[in-house]
């Protein structure tokens, strides 16, 4: 392989690595969101229950909050 080959093949390496790290780092962030949103909603979902419990504890008397 010529140098200017070898060279061009490099930069093509490097620019392929450049994208895998962009990927990478672009997949962590939307991880890190998913797992924010998923605390958000089970935090709702929590909520919701104790309040239906408080509501059919409070019509049946039988239902502890």
């Amino acid at each position: 392989m010529s140098s200017e080959r070898t060279e061009q093949a490099l930069a093509r390496i490097d620019a392929a690595l450049a994208r895998i790290q962009n990927a990478a780092a672009q997949a962590e962030t939307a991880a890190g969101e998913q797992a924010r949103r998923h605390d958000v909603l089970r935090q709702a979902v929590a909520e919701t229950v104790r309040d239906l419990d408080i509501l059919i504890g409070g019509r049946n008397g039988d239902c502890a909050p």
